[in-house]
């Protein structure tokens, strides 16, 4: 090494004061091993720069992990917020007819969603008057109608909570929000022992919004809440 000094004496003097600078600043790093590279000729490797290099591979891999692990983070902390809120206004609700109204208000508006259906399966031919007053909201429908509808007659025993695509759904669901609707989250609800099941359908515009692949325990506390609500409502 020459005793020379080749460098400025302001940023001689900056690199001596602060060498900690140089060894965190990658492509100075970079650079440096590549000018070595350079002064020791074609015919030698240095391991030291290909180790270097996987290093930095690595690092960047890492990071990018830590990035969306730190993101689904906040996205799951703003789900769980977003859930809680809407629970909280249904248990506010001082009668069955204004659960209903706040499921496609207010509830509806909390959890982000286009449409709210409320779904009971009757044996009975006629309708209550509270039911017929809450039509957009609330829907009856045969026996056997929730179950075929979850599975889309494919079998099997239907899930607690189903995320999926759609791309035509029955009227009778969403009224004149259903050619509107791209995706829906079908929640079954156990409403007590002698009781037929009920089912919850939350349709959005957005076909990204509800994906099979998405984590489901949410919604599903959220459907533990609410069928424990209706089981109050319908006792």
């Amino acid at each position: 090494m020459s005793s020379d000094p080749k460098l400025e004496d302001t940023l001689r003097k900056a690199i001596i004061a602060e060498p900690d600078a140089i060894l965190d600043d990658k492509d100075v790093m970079r650079a440096l091993v590549s000018a070595n590279e350079r002064l020791m000729g074609g015919n030698i490797v240095d391991l030291r720069g290909v180790a270097m290099e996987r290093l930095e591979s690595r690092l960047d891999r890492l990071e990018d992990t830590h990035r969306n692990v730190i993101a689904a983070a906040y996205e799951n902390l703003a789900g769980t917020n977003q859930v809680h809120r809407a629970i909280l206004r249904l248990l506010e609700a001082m009668t069955f007819e204004e659960v209903l109204r706040d499921l496609s208000g207010e509830v509806a508006d909390i959890l982000r969603v286009d449409a709210v259906t409320l779904v009971l399966e009757s044996a009975q031919n006629d309708t209550a008057p509270a039911i017929d007053r809450m039509g957009e909201i609330l829907t009856v429908v045969e026996p056997g109608f929730i179950d075929s509808y979850i599975t889309q007659l494919r079998g099997g025993a239907p899930r607690q909570v189903t995320l999926r695509p759609v791309q035509m759904v029955p009227d009778r669901l969403y009224g004149d929000m259903a050619e509107n609707i791209q995706s829906e989250a079908c929640l079954k609800l156990d409403l007590g022992a002698g009781r037929l099941p009920g089912l919850l359908v939350m349709g959005s515009k957005d076909p990204a919004q509800f994906n099979p692949q998405h984590g489901t325990d949410l919604l599903a506390f959220f459907g533990g809440v609410f069928e424990r609500s209706m089981r109050h409502w319908l006792s």
